[in-house]
């Protein structure tokens, strides 16, 4: 079974940095440049949180603040679960569905490591569906499609 390690080795290096104190509307342009949901919070090399897509509707629109004026930190997510850099992909996504997120934190030895998505573990998912899906079981549910089909 794979681990957080070697989910977070597998990724490109994060780029998708913000400072806390930054405006929202550069944050926004950080995210329109990246090409990602979501941007890591860090204050030099201290964690602070995660600001979304969904954080800028939910903390900021929703809210008729002004993304001209508004700091990240102000709107910025910070209560996501962490799981160690030795837990399993497995763990992982019983932590995402236990505490419905998308995000989770990774960390070795108390130090920040990385993010892991929801999208990280669904690539890891299909690449290894082998293991994940029962191929006769599969086998079994196409032939019987098949026969059950009128041409």
């Amino acid at each position: 079974m794979r681990l957080v390690k070697d989910l977070l080795a597998s990724k490109p290096k994060a780029f998708n940095f913000i400072q806390p104190d930054a405006l929202v509307i550069d944050a926004l342009n950080v995210l329109n440049s990246v090409n990602l949901s979501y941007l890591i919070v860090m204050d030099g090399e201290e964690y602070k949180g995660i600001f979304s897509e969904r954080d800028y509707a939910r903390n900021l629109i929703l809210k008729g603040r002004s993304s001209s004026t508004t700091q990240v930190k102000d709107v910025m997510s910070v209560d996501f679960p962490f799981v160690e850099t030795n837990d399993t992909v497995e763990y992982c996504l019983n932590m995402m569905n236990t505490h419905k997120t998308r995000y989770l934190l990774a960390y070795e030895k108390q130090k920040f490591q990385g993010v892991v998505t929801i999208h990280d573990l669904l690539r890891q998912v299909i690449f290894n569906r082998e293991e994940v899906f029962d191929n006769s079981l599969t086998k079994e549910l196409l032939d019987n499609d098949e026969s059950n089909r009128i041409f």
